[in-house]
């Protein structure tokens, strides 16, 4: 039980001696805590598409995937890639969203032209591109091959005089088959284009109220699975689609292999040349990086896989033209998931990977400061003895020139004042030192 004492007071002066220390590394702590902001937000905003369309069933997808790790995808219908990238660029709450290629209105390129793209949206980053997304045009057989005499539709002059569907307001279909037709040379009005939300132009075409509509989606979409299985429903061979992808770098020829539909109903009965935008996801340059991280990974489970118009690892990728890469997405086409992540929960891993430069830069800051603890903690315990050496020297000059009662009086106090004083054994010969030196001041006061 007298052992408990010393050890107490190492400990009580321990933690005296280190708490600035350990204020000030908390301080430098929380100061980069909140610098670098580690824990990305529990919501984000993914703006998608029409109902029952391509985005929103891949924004379905990406809810799912980040729910895994306990973020809320919130997902906006919207009218498709014109209202996104409006969205994206306003103070409207959406942080990512499905950007077509070639949205950003730009004027068809004449020969020798560069690709004519506009200047960087200074707020937004891309994350890759994800998949392609082909250009459908669906006619009505009958109607348009009355016009053409029975011929194939193959070229976009043929569809003079028809009613095409290009598309709801704020779909990124009605500037690209624009832009298409001006390079056909087509005057407007030489095509009536209707700007209708996807479902209810369908319903117009099965009914024969217009010639043909224009899609631009993925082949998961609903309607395009749909109208590829619908008799007297033509789909438009695009048979320059090569060119057309020299003068439009955002569109690429893609085949729909024949048969890759419903193989036992051989559809389509041929193949069909079709040009392809690629989607982006686009998010705000004020994203989380961990969001990025996550949606990109996530990208590479819902889009990675072989497909109608890609093989396995085609998608996503980092060839994106029209925005800079986001830092965090290069950095995974470059190196893959975070290494922490394969043995960490995602929030761990993430606290780690944003923290260690701020924690090597703290450990250099406080690793000079901690050499100053040891003299620190030394001096509080020495002094517990040494502050009874300046009434010991006031009794020692006092002799002689005051009565020895009175001093044999201060120095009995003074001793019982130091047995009560508790040092670690380590500093015990220092205590027993300043004992001694009592009876010696004692020795003198009754010599006197």
């Amino acid at each position: 039980m007298k052992a408990l004492p010393p050890a107490l007071l190492t400990l009580r002066e321990l933690l005296l001696t280190t708490a600035p220390f350990t204020l000030l590394a908390a301080a430098l702590l929380w100061g980069a805590y909140q610098w670098l902001q580690p824990s990305p937000p529990r919501r984000v905003v993914l703006a998608t598409g029409v109902d029952q369309g391509a985005y929103a069933e891949f924004g379905k997808r990406y809810a799912a995937a980040l729910a895994r790790h306990g973020i809320t995808v919130e997902l906006r219908h919207t009218q498709g890639s014109a209202e996104n990238l409006a969205l994206l660029r306003a103070d409207s709450g959406v942080d990512i969203a499905f950007v077509q290629g070639g949205t950003r209105p730009q004027p068809a390129p004449a020969a020798g032209d560069g690709d004519g793209a506009g200047d960087d949206d200074p707020g937004l980053r891309s994350l890759g591109r994800m998949f392609h997304e082909p250009v459908w045009l669906f006619y009505r057989q009958d109607s348009l091959r009355r016009r053409t005499g029975g011929a194939a539709i193959t070229r976009l002059p043929q569809l003079a005089g028809a009613t095409v569907n290009v598309g709801a307001p704020g779909s990124g279909v009605t500037p690209l088959v624009q832009a298409l037709l001006a390079a056909n040379r087509m005057e407007p009005g030489t095509v009536t284009l209707q700007q209708q939300a996807t479902t209810p132009a369908v319903v117009d075409l099965l009914a024969g109220r217009i010639d043909a509509v224009v899609l631009a989606s993925a082949p998961e979409s609903l309607m395009v699975q749909m109208l590829l299985q619908t008799p007297g429903i033509g789909l438009f061979d695009v048979a320059q689609a090569e060119a057309y992808s020299r003068r439009f770098p955002v569109l690429s020829p893609v085949l729909l292999p024949r048969g890759v539909v419903d193989l036992s109903r051989d559809l389509p009965p041929a193949d069909v040349r079709l040009l392809a935008p690629t989607a982006s996801l686009v998010a705000r340059q004020d994203l989380h990086p961990a969001l990025v991280q996550l949606f990109v990974q996530a990208a590479q489970q819902v889009h990675g896989g072989a497909g109608w118009f890609q093989r396995k690892g085609d998608f996503p990728n980092a060839a994106d033209s029209e925005w800079p890469l986001a830092p965090e997405a290069q950095r995974f086409y470059r190196s893959g998931p975070p290494w922490l992540q394969r043995f960490l929960p995602f929030w761990l891993a993430n606290l780690a990977d944003r923290m260690w430069l701020a924690l090597l830069a703290i450990v250099a800051v406080l690793i000079p400061l901690a050499r100053v603890l040891p003299p620190v903690y030394e001096f509080r315990i020495r002094r517990r003895v040494f502050r009874w050496y300046a009434q010991l020297r006031a009794v020692d000059e006092a002799v002689g020139r005051r009565p020895a009662p009175e001093l044999q009086a201060e120095l009995d106090a003074l001793e019982t004042n130091v047995g009560r004083v508790t040092v670690p054994l380590s500093y015990a010969d220092e205590l027993y030192s300043l004992r001694s030196h009592i009876d010696m001041v004692r020795q003198r006061v009754r010599a006197d």
